[in-house]
């Protein structure tokens, strides 16, 4: 029984380094925009859902995406667009991250990033992935949201379960 639970509590340890020295390697080895793209676009999903820890969890993915992304891979406009947003998609992806339990404070930092990932996405020529850039009329007090998705098909983070599909494309990205 005791070899048992030593076994147990062994690889408990091992897969948890392993967890953390991926996420760390991750964060390190980020060498282009689509790092912070996918980052974003878990986030986005998240909040389709009305998941505001799976959320959290994508805002602190985004936050070290933008720590690690070697700007050396970057093109010209692509960095000057990057070091005009990079501190405030940190400042939304640690929010994001911080506020687990608030939906409301997340869409609202999410609708902010939002515009600083479409001109990061816009910058990116090279990308082999085509995006979408989506809008909701009825977001803020119809005031509206934009977002940036991998679907054609309209998913609202903005309004998430209670109004999924409110919204449409505004632009093909890519």
């Amino acid at each position: 029984m005791k070899a048992i639970l030593f076994t147990i509590a062994v690889s408990a340890l091992f897969l948890g380094a392993c967890n953390n020295s991926s996420n760390q390697t991750a964060a390190k080895k980020t060498t282009s925009t689509e790092g912070i793209i996918n980052a974003y676009l878990q986030l986005k999903n998240a909040l389709v859902n009305d998941n505001g820890q799976a959320a959290a969890i994508a805002g602190n993915e985004l936050k070290l995406a933008a720590e690690g992304l070697n700007k050396a891979t970057l093109t010209a406009g692509q960095a000057k667009v990057f070091n005009e947003i990079a501190d405030d998609i940190k400042e939304h992806g640690e929010h994001i991250g911080s506020n687990a339990g608030n939906l409301k404070h997340q869409r609202e930092h999410f609708e902010m990033l939002s515009q600083e990932i479409y001109d990061l996405v816009k910058t990116d020529d090279n990308s082999r992935q085509k995006l979408y850039y989506d809008h909701c009329p009825m977001y803020n007090n119809k005031k509206g949201g934009n977002w940036i998705s991998e679907t054609k098909t309209i998913a609202n983070p903005y309004l998430g379960k209670e109004m999924p599909t409110c919204g449409n494309v505004k632009e093909e990205l890519n």
